[in-house]
C-alpha cells in the first residue's frame, strides 16, 4: 500500500499531476513518511504511513464517494489558491511539480487551514476532501477490513483495530464495558444474527 511511484501500476490512466496534488493534500491532513527519497507529494513530516499510504487517492476516486467527478476541478482550484498564496507570501514555486506540491509542508498546512476556515466561501469543498483523507486512514472505507489489516493498513494498525480470527470474523472474549449489558436474545443464531 505504500507504493513507490505517484502513479500506481494498477491504474495506468491516472493523471500523474492530479495524483501528486491529491496525495499532497491528503498528506497535509494526515502526514506520513516519504515513500522514496525523491517523494515530493508526501512531505515526510512524520514517521509511519499517513493518508496517502492508507489509500486516500483510491478512496477519492471511488465513484460511490461522490467526489470523483469533481477532482479535476478541485485540483485546478487548489493550484490556483496555491499561486495566490505564494504571491502573497513571496514564495517561488518549483515549476517541475504542480504548485501545491511545490509548497513546503508548513505552507501547505497554512493554506489548507485557510481554505477550511468556517468563513471561507469554498470551505465545504475542502472539508470534504479532508474528510475523505481521514476516512481512508481511520476506516479504510474503500477496502475490505480483513484485507486492509492483512495488507498492513497504516491507519487501522495505528488506531489499534483488532485483527479478525482465522476465519475472518471478529469475536471478543471480554465485554467492551467490562461487563455484559444484556442477555443474548433467545432467537439469536450461532452466527449472531436474529432468527
Amino acid at each position: 500500500m505504500t507504493g513507490g511511484d505517484a502513479v500506481q501500476p494498477d491504474n495506468p490512466e491516472r493523471d500523474p499531476e492530479r495524483t501528486l496534488v491529491l496525495e499532497a493534500f491528503a498528506d497535509t491532513i494526515i502526514p506520513g513518511e516519504k515513500r522514496f527519497p525523491e517523494d515530493r507529494a508526501v512531505a515526510g513530516a512524520t514517521t509511519g504511513g499517513g493518508a496517502v499510504a492508507a489509500g486516500a487517492v483510491e478512496l477519492l476516486e471511488t465513484p460511490a464517494g461522490g467526489l470523483a467527478e469533481a477532482l479535476d476541478s478541485l485540483v485546478f482550484s487548489l493550484n490556483e489558491h496555491t499561486r495566490e498564496y505564494a504571491a502573497e507570501h513571496g514564495l517561488t514555486l518549483d515549476p517541475a511539480v504542480p504548485p501545491f506540491v511545490a509548497l513546503p509542508f508548513p505552507d501547505r498546512t497554512a493554506l489548507v487551514a485557510a481554505l477550511t476556515r468556517p468563513d471561507h466561501p469554498e470551505k465545504q469543498m475542502w472539508v470534504g476532501l479532508a474528510l475523505f483523507s481521514n476516512m481512508a486512514f481511520d476506516s479504510a472505507a474503500h477496502l475490505s477490513t480483513p484485507q486492509a489489516l492483512a495488507a498492513g493498513h497504516p491507519g487501522l494498525l495505528t488506531i489499534g483495530y483488532e485483527q479478525p480470527q482465522a476465519d475472518g470474523l471478529w469475536r471478543f472474549d471480554s465485554f467492551s464495558y467490562g461487563r455484559q449489558l444484556a442477555d443474548l436474545h433467545p432467537d439469536t443464531t450461532a452466527t449472531g444474527s436474529p432468527a
